[in-house]
């Protein structure tokens, strides 16, 4: 883990259902001073979950809409911090090693992405960024999404952290009483942040 932390973050997502926690990550960056950049990568398939779930309508203003889909908002919300990129650019920043990214997180990762991240077949910008992490013995945050599990889907998570990565199932916690599915979503994306040392102020705390 960094000794600092993370100021520059690659955020992707893919086609797996819970776009809503993806949205309240974001949010929960966008907020964060200490947060600096966000690369953003979707696949294609994460754009159609993403326009099912959300409402989003098209590519254009992508972070914008995602932003904007909260609490009734405009989708006209604008990012300064929060960067797109396309998961076809095989050349984009985050490919290489020699960028500075501090971490990166999948939310939802399907386990078809899981799949081609676990087994090194990067053909793509999502799977290219996390082999990147990977290989630098960066954090690789994997919040998978599926159930039930089959063989090939737990083989490959012993994969993915055999090689360094953290499996972060996306289960939302419950004890706390969420009074609706933002709040559960936010939790969830605060649990994932302080997991690579940036704990948000207004997380629920267990108390005992």
């Amino acid at each position: 883990m960094l000794n600092r932390p993370p100021q520059n973050l690659t955020i992707a997502t893919s086609g797996a259902s819970g776009a809503i926690f993806l949205r309240q990550l974001l949010l929960a960056v966008e907020r964060d001073r200490r947060v600096q950049t966000v690369n953003f990568v979707a696949s294609d398939s994460a754009l159609r979950v993403m326009a099912e779930e959300l409402g989003l309508k098209g590519r254009s203003n992508l972070i914008g809409q995602i932003l904007g889909a909260s609490a009734g908002r405009s989708g006209n919300r604008s990012s300064r911090k929060i960067k797109e990129q396309s998961n076809a650019d095989i050349g984009a920043n985050v490919a290489s090693g020699s960028y500075p990214a501090d971490a990166m997180i999948v939310i939802p990762c399907s386990v078809g992405t899981l799949a081609r991240i676990a087994n090194g077949v990067a053909s793509h910008l999502i799977e290219r960024a996390a082999d990147v992490a990977l290989k630098e013995k960066r954090p690789l945050v994997l919040c998978v999404r599926e159930t039930p599990l089959n063989k090939i889907h737990i083989r490959n998570m012993y994969r993915a952290a055999d090689a360094g990565a953290t499996v972060f199932p996306l289960i939302p916690a419950f004890y706390y009483g969420p009074a609706c599915l933002d709040e559960m979503a936010r939790e969830f994306a605060y649990r994932v942040l302080a997991h690579l040392g940036l704990p948000q102020p207004d997380a629920f705390r267990w108390k005992g």
